[in-house]
């Protein structure tokens, strides 16, 4: 119920004509469980396809293994050409950390996926950007110097040793690139002129590698080694340029985010907007290009909330369509969240979630097992977190709660998040149960198979009390979101502090009841006690929250 693991994995094919090995590959991806293929991007002039993918961790290196594999019997690069640069079957394999994984994580698994594709097909691969083992080799271009051709002389010299495989040249690969980087957003911002050249101008302001310094005359500045004299731009991991499409009728300033946590993506298009108007032009929207995590859309959203003197605690969709509106992300085209928020494009299916009110609550008084109490009780947490988040939201603005006006949005940003694990667990707790259901029925008719039932049953009991464990402590934050609520929000929304406080006790309870419940099948009795021990707790500190919250509601009404 944490956060999901997710890596984006990019691998560059060299191969964008034929589409039976373009294919070919794809179905290797697509065959691995847990990873989603979200595009396939093929280029017959560059000969070259870029494929996206996503999942957790392990089944994306399988996926992108299974892919290299495919490339080795399908292209032949000793046959290749095209326009774009290239030195390998298998070019470059970026891995970047999209949500629950850093980038640590990620080099670790590009390391990984390194020494297995060496190890495997007997190729030689280098690591690059944040992967890289020496300054030198931080960079694609730097590596990729000569391309393919060059590989036969480059690969004997001591410099240019790979850092996985044979330091020798395989006429039918090549050499791959691997390593972690930062998601590349690439995003253009709508001008209102056709001026390829007032577009540029901003660009040239903006990127952060800036321009050439010119004297008084006009002539480009050196130093005193010949080279050029820059000004720097004014935004870090920022490159950006100026064009004109004829499509739109319109010049844009076309720009790649190389990194958002540096330059928030809100702050890019502000700061364009600003240095657009400098100069007489105004901003009429912009467009994404491909996919974009959610993170930075959601810090897009609170920023603009915040400009206008709302609270940032609004919900991701709301969040996530304030940045639409805002930055006229739909101007040139449709932009569907589902499609184009990376995390929502793959996300997992919430069928309970997804029903409404009245065929949930007929689902769970049908005659089934589940959904039963440890999805109810799920429910109950994030209404409860909902209730703290509305709190926040209509204090901020509140005369006579200036004082905590930041402290309340912050809450609300927090409850938010808390209402959304809950949910997750809606669907979640019915999974796991359904895991035991699965497990029960199992073939036993040989003592293997016994063997097999027997431990996947244990696993999926473990499950089916750890996920409500999980919801507990969810349960148990959202309860002191209320608490917090209650003490130092809205007045008038004081009651609602104190029902959510209520429904955020009533799911802790629920949920450590789910796991007293299901710790009766499992074997691990040293699990148990520790699960069993944590779900009492969690009972005894909701309900000290709840009375705390409570106390203070009758307090504030004078009850």
């Amino acid at each position: 119920m944490s956060d999901r693991k997710m890596v984006e994995c990019v691998p560059n094919f060299s191969e964008g004509r034929d589409r039976t090995k373009i294919e070919a590959i794809a179905q290797a991806i697509r065959s691995v469980p847990g990873v989603s293929l979200l595009d396939v991007d093929p280029g017959a002039d560059t000969n070259r396809t870029v494929y996206t993918f996503v999942g957790e961790p392990e089944p994306v290196l399988v996926a992108a293994l299974l892919a290299a594999k495919a490339a080795w019997a399908a292209i032949d690069m000793s046959q290749h050409s095209g326009a774009h640069p290239r030195m390998g079957s298998l070019d470059v394999c970026p891995f970047v950390p999209v949500s629950g994984v850093t980038m640590e994580d990620c080099v670790a698994l590009s390391r990984r996926f390194g020494e297995a594709l060496a190890r495997d097909l007997g190729v030689p691969v280098y690591l690059y950007e944040k992967s890289a083992t020496r300054p030198e080799r931080r960079s694609l271009a730097d590596i990729r110097a000569g391309e393919y051709e060059a590989l036969p002389d480059k690969l004997p010299k001591g410099e240019w040793k790979p850092d996985f495989g044979p330091a020798e040249f395989v006429p039918r690969w090549g050499a791959t690139v691997t390593g972690a980087r930062e998601f590349l957003i690439a995003y253009n911002v709508n001008l209102n002129t056709k001026d390829k050249r007032l577009a540029n101008e901003v660009a040239l302001t903006v990127r952060e590698g800036g321009r050439a310094a010119k004297d008084g005359g006009g002539a480009t500045l050196k130093d005193s080694a010949g080279n050029t004299v820059k000004v720097p731009g004014l935004l870090k991991e920022v490159r950006a340029i100026g064009w004109y499409i004829d499509s739109y009728r319109l010049a844009q300033v076309s720009i790649n985010l190389l990194d958002y946590h540096t330059t928030p993506f809100h702050v890019v298009f502000e700061t364009v907007k600003a240095e657009a108007e400098k100069l007489g032009m105004l901003v009429t929207g912009s467009e994404l290009v491909g996919l974009i995590p959610l993170e930075p859309l959601l810090a897009a959203g609170r920023h603009f909330r915040a400009k206008v003197g709302k609270s940032e605690g609004a919900s991701s969709l709301e969040l996530v369509e304030t940045a639409i509106r805002s930055m006229g992300l739909d101007s040139v085209g449709a932009f569907d969240p589902a499609k184009k928020v990376v995390e929502w494009a793959c996300r997992p299916a919430r069928p309970l979630v997804s029903m409404t009110t009245a065929d949930f609550v007929d689902e769970v008084s049908n005659d089934s097992v589940a959904p039963g109490g440890g999805s109810v009780a799920a429910l109950a947490g994030s209404l409860g977190a909902a209730l703290a988040a509305m709190v926040g939201n209509l204090t901020v603005g509140k005369k006579g709660y200036e004082a905590n006006w930041k402290e309340l949005s912050a809450l609300a940003v927090r409850a938010q998040s808390v209402k959304e694990r809950l949910l997750d667990a809606v669907d979640e707790d019915t999974a796991a149960f359904n895991g035991i259901l699965e497990a029960m029925r199992l073939p036993k008719a040989t003592e293997a198979e016994k063997a097999a039932r027997d431990k996947a049953l244990e696993a999926a009991n473990m499950r089916a009390a750890e996920v409500p464990l999980s919801s507990a402590k969810a349960c148990l934050e959202a309860a002191r979101l209320c608490a917090e609520a209650a003490e130092k929000g809205n007045a008038n929304s004081v009651s609602d502090a104190g029902v959510g406080a209520i429904m955020a006790r009533s799911g802790a309870v629920g949920a450590a009841f789910n796991v007293l419940i299901n710790l009766a099948g499992v074997k691990d009795r040293q699990f148990a006690a520790r699960l069993e021990k944590e779900a009492q707790e969690l009972i005894s500190m909701a309900e000290a929250i709840e009375g705390r919250a409570l106390a203070k509601v009758r307090s504030t009404m004078g009850r």
